[in-house]
């Protein structure tokens, strides 16, 4: 069986609080997008993961849906399956890609297999692999708080825009990221804010990530404000970065700047 786990982009995204077990408190709208991986699984007589496509780091051995396969195996007899990933989602671009692969791993797990678990079952085994994996569950738009593994459903359409998106040249590990924050409360929550006309988030809404991964990687922020000046109704980094993406009505100008640096995704 194949599915296609697809990727995210964070609309807006505020770091509001560092919890006393290390972790940091949050807000931010995950929205998804069309792009995707392409994931099978078939019965096996010994388990395999193989994967094609953009290369993954690290040992297959800690892909997350491997490890997902063995946080069901505590709990339902499951029979050894190979595994093939073929990678499309950029990596390490703040669009939850191994989660993504993941959360539609349980699902195709608990479809093919007859586990009878619910969508509630399944984002708890979620949870447990990454903060985000739970939204590809029910993978609609969602406001996410806590540590981004809370949720509440918000009614946010895009579909009248077209989404480019633009991948720099460079990586942000999530540390760095996170290491060079300074958690405050939000002026204005995020849910009230989502909720205001597109045409208004280029005021209100930001990404608290932005701020010092601009400093430290000029690229990223070069290519948020070619889309700006290109037109985009909306722009934003996705998540701890790297990947930037633009909103725009109409049809998508030529970006031949951001071709020369960066891999564009357009209609995503």
């Amino acid at each position: 069986m194949i599915v296609f786990p697809n990727a995210k982009i964070n609309l807006g995204l505020h770091i509001t609080e560092r919890r006393a077990d290390g972790y940091h408190n949050l807000e931010t709208v995950f929205y998804p997008l069309k792009l995707q991986d392409a994931l099978e699984v078939i019965p096996a007589e010994t388990m395999s993961f193989t994967s094609s496509g953009i290369d993954i780091p690290g040992s297959a051995d800690n892909n997350l849906c491997l490890k997902a396969y063995h946080l069901l195996a505590q709990d339902h007899r499951l029979p050894k399956v190979a595994i093939h990933l073929h990678k499309h989602i950029p990596i390490g671009a703040g669009l939850g890609g191994g989660s993504s692969d993941a959360a539609f791993f349980i699902k195709l797990m608990n479809g093919q297999f007859t586990l009878g678990l619910s969508a509630d079952d399944m984002e708890d085994y979620a949870r447990r692999l990454g903060a985000d994996c739970a939204f590809f569950i029910r993978n609609q738009p969602t406001l996410a708080y806590g540590i981004g593994d809370q949720f509440e459903q918000v009614e946010v359409d895009l579909s009248a825009y077209k989404i480019v998106l633009v991948m720099p040249p460079v990586h942000v590990s999530t540390a760095e990221a996170y290491g060079g924050i300074r958690p405050q409360p939000a002026p204005v929550a995020l849910k009230e804010l989502i909720t205001k006309p597109v045409a208004t988030w280029k005021d209100t809404l930001k990404n608290d990530f932005e701020d010092h991964i601009f400093k430290a990687y000029p690229v990223i922020a070069q290519a948020k404000q070619e889309l700006y000046d290109a037109g985009a109704v909306y722009a934003c980094m996705s998540g701890s970065g790297a990947s930037v993406f633009g909103l725009f009505e109409g049809e998508i100008p030529d970006l031949p700047n951001l071709q020369k640096s960066c891999k564009l995704y357009y209609n995503v």
